[in-house]
């Protein structure tokens, strides 16, 4: 039986290049979007919508459906929003069975990018055995997009691909044919043993140090915190229950 393959999509600037029409697409912001909307799920929530811009956001604020609206830009939450970007803040919040509508720097902007054409799915550390057992399971092909940082490349989540990517090579199912997949695995097994360590120069972990909050980066290299995979319905993140 003929492998299935896996690409890793390094920055959304190259997203072009690697659409196909056919492939999961893996949606990952590590620092920290994708962590946040995997523990928003395991804490209970039972559906979020991922927006490219404030405006779509606040466009919900009025809606009896009682939104929580969360807000990122450049790091930092964004004022009149009542959530920011943190995922700690879903550890000890009541938001079992309540929405949120999320917009962030580039995670969300990616969903909304990769939505167009592929199925879209969403991984961090936090789900990373969870995801790729699933995708293992759909006997598809998959694009690992990185959403970076504003069109740039970034460590954490080429590091997390890598470790998907790992996985997804072991189970013996997939053909490792990509470049950008096999350097991702190179960057996981330099990093593995210390996360946190390894990016201790990387710009994110030094934009979120400046606004200490350091603890989410600890939080968000946390491996197998939950077992929800965040898939999207149409334009809504809801709880894939295969």
């Amino acid at each position: 039986m003929a492998k299935r393959n896996i690409q890793v999509c390094m920055t959304p600037e190259l997203f072009s290049l690697y659409s196909d029409n056919k492939s999961i697409v893996v949606v990952i912001d590590v620092l920290r979007a994708t962590s946040s909307m995997c523990i928003a799920f395991e804490k209970g929530v039972e559906k979020l919508i991922p927006v490219s811009t404030v405006e779509e956001a606040l466009e919900y604020r009025n809606d009896d459906r009682n939104y929580i609206l969360a807000a990122e830009r450049n790091g930092k939450p964004v004022n009149s929003f009542d959530f920011g970007n943190s995922p700690q803040v879903y550890l000890d919040m009541d938001v079992k069975g309540r929405s949120v509508v999320m917009t962030t720097t580039n995670g969300t902007k990616c969903i909304n990018i990769a939505k167009k054409d592929h199925d879209v799915v969403v991984g961090s550390f936090l789900n990373l055995d969870a995801i790729a057992n699933w995708l293992i399971k759909q006997d598809r092909d998959v694009i690992l997009f990185c959403a970076g940082w504003k069109g740039l490349f970034n460590l954490e989540d080429t590091l997390f691909a890598g470790a998907l990517v790992d996985l997804l090579i072991t189970s013996n199912l997939y053909d490792n044919s990509c470049d950008a997949a096999q350097a991702s695995v190179v960057i996981w097994n330099s990093a593995k043993s210390d996360l946190f360590s390894f990016l201790k120069n990387s710009s994110h972990r030094k934009r979120l140090s400046k606004l200490n909050i350091d603890s989410d980066v600890h939080f968000c290299l946390k491996l197998n915190q939950t077992d929800k995979i965040p898939i999207l319905k149409g334009d809504v993140l809801v709880v894939d229950n295969e």
